[in-house]
């Protein structure tokens, strides 16, 4: 892969896709390759979801521990646009509106593919943390048209997560901030935004890297998620990185993980 870095990629950042009464302005910022206006076809299209347990964080962010990496470069030096887009934290507003979100981003960018110089149908959507949940609920509608998935250790099944850290009836975990409700009060609310309940022969392919040091998200989560891919019959890869935190927290190949999310995206997208 050509280092990004030198190749100085086209960034618009702040537009506007959805507009809801009472609440602010969505955005997304598009990263283009620096030579997308010259080249003769458009190029493929990354979407990418950030995390922050639903309450927190900003389209800005690739990751929290790849600040120095640049990541929107190396993934335009690729040769993909990439369009990092908001959606509504669990603060302004609950599930399934930041699904909704996403899928209104992808909308506006299937519209505007020509102006901008993309191939919405050669589209790859790569989620971190929550962001990867929301990608993945997004990727598993029959009505998807995406090429393939990117979830980098998602929740993919709220109740088993919850389960797990012990609080299933605790409203102020990030999971009962985001249905607006503790897990056991509606367990099929909580399944609805489950990836793993989602899961359907027909899927797109799916690649999953997860840390297993991660106690944020165990990666059971991701197991999970394989598992039911696998079983429908779904092409799934599934990394697991040891000494990995989340985030890819610790003494971990980020670049590596780059490159080998980017080597699936030219897979599905070629």
């Amino acid at each position: 892969m050509t280092d990004g870095q030198d190749l100085n990629p086209v960034v618009l950042r702040d537009l506007v896709f959805a507009e809801h009464d009472g609440f602010r302005p969505l955005s997304l910022d598009l990263h283009r390759p620096a030579r997308a206006d010259a080249v003769t076809e458009p190029v493929p299209l990354v979407v990418f979801v950030h995390g922050g347990g639903w309450r927190l964080g900003s389209r800005r962010m690739f990751c929290p521990t790849m600040g120095n990496d640049d990541p929107f470069g190396r993934i335009t030096a690729a040769g993909f646009a990439v369009a990092s887009v908001d959606y509504r934290l669990s603060g302004e507003a609950v599930f399934p509106a930041q699904v909704d979100d996403v899928s209104a981003a992808i909308d506006w960018l299937r519209a505007h593919a020509a102006e901008y110089g993309f191939d919405a149908d050669h589209l790859v959507l790569w989620g971190e943390s929550a962001g990867a949940t929301l990608a993945a609920l997004l990727a598993l509608r029959a009505d998807a048209a995406v090429r393939g998935l990117i979830d980098w250790y998602g929740p993919s099944d709220l109740t088993a997560l919850a389960g797990s850290l012990g609080g299933l009836d605790d409203p102020h975990t990030r999971e009962a901030g985001w249905l607006g409700h503790p897990i056991s009060t509606d367990a099929a609310r909580a399944a609805a935004a489950s990836p793993v309940t989602q899961v359907h022969a027909g899927a797109p392919p799916v690649l999953i890297a997860h840390g297993l040091d991660d106690v944020a998200v165990p990666p059971a989560q991701s197991e999970l998620f394989a598992r039911a891919l696998s079983d429908a019959g779904v092409p799934v890869e599934l990394e697991l990185v040891p000494g990995a935190g989340h985030m890819w927290q610790g003494e971990v190949d980020r670049i590596g993980l780059l490159e080998r999310a980017l080597a699936f995206a030219r897979r599905v997208t070629g």
